[in-house]
């Protein structure tokens, strides 16, 4: 059974999305940037992956420099590279392109020693589906505290 530590989670990617579909991807990443995932400083918060030539890379991540990595830092928002079977990138590039969906990063984790990343094959929420989100958790908070409150 392979043990699973969440390094990092998108969380404005479930407020602006729907997620159709998940999948798991690796990371093509050098020694610092791993280094410096974990100790938990990366970002996906306005981050998204691309489809060039069969190949499928992630922008906007931001993994901050390691501090004692001198001259082996990269850049911190540079492209990086995922890790896809060709059939998968293949099938997402086509839905991609037909069906006007997006490839978010959600979570990035490590699956035993390796760092891993969860894509999303999501669709864009309109407004109104953001306000309703929001009024459902509302109700749905304000339903559990009067159940909290009558059972005391």
């Amino acid at each position: 059974m392979a043990s699973l530590k969440t390094i990092a989670q998108n969380k404005k990617a479930r407020h602006d999305y729907f997620i159709e579909e998940t999948y798991e991807a690796g990371i093509e990443l050098f020694g610092t940037e791993v280094k410096s995932i974990r100790q938990g400083r990366v970002n996906l918060k306005d981050s998204w992956c691309s489809i060039d030539k069969g190949e499928i890379f992630v922008n906007g991540m931001h993994i901050s420099p390691y501090e004692q990595g001198n001259i082996f830092n990269r850049d911190p928002m540079r492209v990086r590279k995922l890790l896809m079977h060709k059939k998968e990138i293949n099938r997402l590039f086509g839905v991609v392109k037909q069906m006007g969906y997006s490839l978010i990063p959600i979570s990035l984790y490590f699956k035993d020693s390796r760092v891993k990343v969860q894509v999303g094959l999501c669709k864009g929420k309109k407004l109104y589906d953001k306000r309703e989100d929001m009024a459902k958790r509302a109700a749905k908070r304000d339903m559990e505290r009067a159940m909290k409150e009558q059972n005391r």
